[in-house]
């Protein structure tokens, strides 16, 4: 389990090293332009959203209450590193959860 986290947050990590990169690279918005004149630019942004929504749904098949709209709500915005950073904390758990299921 504890190598799986840490592979996790390697990627997550190396994904973070990229969108900085990116930003220094490229001007943000010039090329969510580009990409949403494309139609497969807006298939990857459909797919990316809705794996925010599918992340949503298992954080709040895991979480109760508030603590699931404290890690569901920054999904859109900080993506894909903020849903690394809920796996990492959650991990052991949600495995001790999926193994006990019957």
């Amino acid at each position: 389990m504890g190598v799986l986290r840490v592979m996790i947050a390697g990627l997550g990590i190396g994904f973070f090293g990229l969108i900085v990169w990116a930003s220094f690279a490229a001007d943000f918005w010039a090329s969510f332009d580009a990409i949403t004149a494309d139609p497969w630019g807006l298939v990857t942004l459909a797919d990316l959203y809705l794996g925010f929504v599918l992340t949503a749904v298992v954080i709040a098949g895991f979480e109760r209450g508030f603590r699931a709209v404290l890690w569901i709500v920054p999904l859109p915005f900080l993506g894909n590193v903020w849903a690394v950073i809920w796996f990492v904390v959650r991990l052991p758990e949600l495995y001790r959860r999926l193994v006990r299921a019957p």
